[in-house]
């Protein structure tokens, strides 16, 4: 049993941790489509949007010289390209932009707020996203996510995995590491922060990419903290 009473705050992964985005993509844009008469495989749009996802900041990454690029704009540069490539047709720019803001709008999986919730009341509690602090706060509204505040991948205009993510929320907390817990479907995303001296939370979401999951079905690393759910986290940190 790992020490995790120093815990302060407990900072969370959002896209696939917190709310299902594949499954709330797919009912959206398919509900949406068919008021509008737009034909298109929208499961193999959502699924090559999120495969692109990870390579989209890799370039922001390799080209510093260009600046910062928020997930909004990578999100809408992903989907011009993927329109095309699925030959995507009767698009005008109203519906692209729909389309991307799509990700403002995802369902949260069925124990997420009841578990945050119960979190909130001893810890503070808050996304650290690659998402937007936009994006980040609009989701917030839509799923009803009791966050204290928002920690985004934008504030320090460095994606995870960089250090400058973890580190900061830490530093904007007024926390030392070892009193932030990361929480996260992801075994690379706590791996990084663990290496920082955060503690750390594991939580399965095995149906997090449907059909094309292939990792992440357990924990793969020694995390202080391995639970079904939201609510086990909860029990573990006496809420």
């Amino acid at each position: 049993m790992s020490d995790i009473s120093g815990v302060k705050a407990l900072m969370f992964d959002v896209f696939g941790t917190v709310v299902d985005w594949r499954s709330s993509l797919i009912a959206d844009f398919t509900k949406w489509a068919d008021k509008r008469g737009i034909k298109a495989d929208w499961t193999a749009l959502v699924d090559g949007w999120r495969a692109v996802y990870s390579a989209s900041m890799d370039e922001v990454r390799k080209h510093p010289e260009r600046g910062y690029v928020i997930l909004d704009k990578l999100h809408r540069q992903s989907l011009e390209k993927l329109v095309a490539q699925l030959s995507i047709q009767g698009l005008n720019d109203a519906d692209l932009n729909y389309l991307t803001m799509g990700w403002h709008r995802l369902n949260p999986w069925p124990d997420s707020v009841s578990g945050l919730t119960r979190l909130k009341t001893r810890y503070i509690i808050g996304p650290l996203s690659n998402g937007n602090v936009a994006l980040l706060t609009n989701m917030a509204k839509f799923a009803g996510l009791p966050w204290d505040l928002v920690l985004s991948a934008e504030l320090f205009e460095h994606y995870k995995p960089d250090p400058e993510t973890y580190l900061g929320a830490a530093r904007l907390l007024g926390l030392a590491p070892e009193q932030v817990m990361m929480v996260a479907a992801h075994n690379h995303d706590l791996k990084a922060a663990q290496k920082l001296g955060l503690k750390t939370a594991f939580v399965a979401r095995p149906t997090e990419y449907g059909p094309l999951q292939k990792y992440d079905f357990e924990a793969k690393g020694d995390w202080d903290i391995v639970a079904k759910d939201f609510g086990g986290i909860a029990d573990r940190m006496g809420c």
